[in-house]
């Protein structure tokens, strides 16, 4: 039996703690959650009694009692945590992103990578069916080359409604706004199913009163393929508007749009028609039980991650993704904030000079 912890008990440790907790019931993996830390005594104690752990006064008590830590804390606390971790040699599940800056990040990876411990970064959608499915539809080569992406994701600012995150207004624990503490996913989730990011260029805008943390990013992204992609990230006030991602993508002979960021399906548009490519979760989520009152915390969506965690680190098997494909989707970030800092002028990410923009063939004159 593999004995978990939490340091940090804020609504992502609920999300995971109760994943853990229906796939313990049922079976599916061999782990207890045995302890939780969190400086607010008081969610400590609510997570704690949530899922029959202890409540420990601190890090080094929760890690006696622990092989394996999920650190849910804010950004900026993320180092303490692993690094503490890492000092008892406990595998760790570190959520996103590493720290509010990229050499925050780099380090953090590189002192995981030394000390030989498991290592797993909470990119939750690299696990989603629907992304899967359409990294293998690119794959297949069966639409042609993609040729570009329109992204848009937004939710409101997540320091109200069910988040309620004060922290994430106060740029020295986050490192910035929606891009970093968001949009992360949807950086790494490009790269996942479309390769190598080449370029990137981006405006980022402050319009709700909290300091250097942005509520919007938009990007333009070139990929080593010759694709490109525009990424819209926003966080509005909308409160009776959920999280939502929508995704088109257009190939040289098809055309892919999603709605859903989970389970799609995918619609498929092509010469011959119309057509919806499903993409189911697995078949053992239907034997797991969710404790009532938690479906706004999304808990399908961390199952599989939670449980390749579990058991690679029962198995000896390195995790996936690791810290340094989180430094890698960090880097994207860092290369956005970097082009919106230098009022859109392009940064580019492989070493060679930006790609001056390509002009429309002049019209013939009769």
């Amino acid at each position: 039996m593999l004995r978990t912890g939490f340091v940090g008990a804020g609504l992502i440790a609920w999300a995971h703690a109760i994943s853990l907790q229906a796939m313990i019931e049922t079976g599916t993996i061999d782990a207890a959650i045995a302890a939780v830390y969190d400086v607010d005594a008081s969610r400590a104690s609510a997570l704690a009694g949530a899922c029959g752990a202890r409540v420990v006064a601190g890090i080094d008590q929760l890690l006696e009692q622990c092989e394996a830590v999920w650190v849910c804390t804010p950004t900026a606390l993320h180092r303490e945590a692993v690094e503490t971790a890492i000092s008892r040699g406990r595998a760790i599940f570190c959520e996103k992103p590493l720290a509010p800056d990229l050499a925050g990040a780099q380090a953090l990876a590189e002192a995981v990578e030394a000390s030989g411990v498991p290592g797993q970064v909470g990119l939750v959608l690299r696990y989603a069916p629907v992304f899967r499915r359409l990294a293998e539809l690119v794959a297949s080569g069966e639409l042609g080359q993609p040729m570009a992406v329109v992204f848009r994701d937004d939710q409101y600012f997540p320091d109200q409604g069910l988040y309620g995150s004060t922290w994430r207004g106060r740029a020295e624990l986050t490192g910035g706004g929606c891009l970093i503490e968001h949009s992360i996913h949807d950086l790494d989730i490009l790269r996942f199913c479309l390769g190598e990011v080449t370029q990137v260029s981006a405006r980022t805008a402050r319009l709700s009163g909290h300091g250097d943390v942005e509520d919007v990013a938009a990007a333009t992204l070139a990929f080593a393929s010759g694709a490109s992609a525009q990424l819209t990230s926003v966080w509005h006030d909308v409160l009776s508007r959920e999280s939502s991602r929508q995704l088109e993508l257009f190939f040289q002979h098809g055309y892919v749009r999603l709605q859903d960021d989970f389970s799609g399906p995918l619609l498929v548009q092509t010469s011959d028609g119309q057509r919806s490519l499903e993409c189911p979760a697995p078949g053992w989520f239907d034997d797991l039980s969710i404790a009532p009152g938690s479906e706004g915390l999304a808990i399908g969506r961390y199952l599989e991650e939670n449980r390749a965690f579990v058991e690679a680190v029962v198995e000896g098997k390195e995790p996936s993704p690791g810290f340094h494909e989180a430094v890698t989707a960090h880097r994207l970030v860092d290369a956005v904030y970097r082009s919106a800092a230098a009022c859109g002028a392009p940064v580019r990410l492989d070493g060679g000079e930006p790609e001056p923009p390509q002009e429309a063939p002049a019209n013939p004159v009769d």
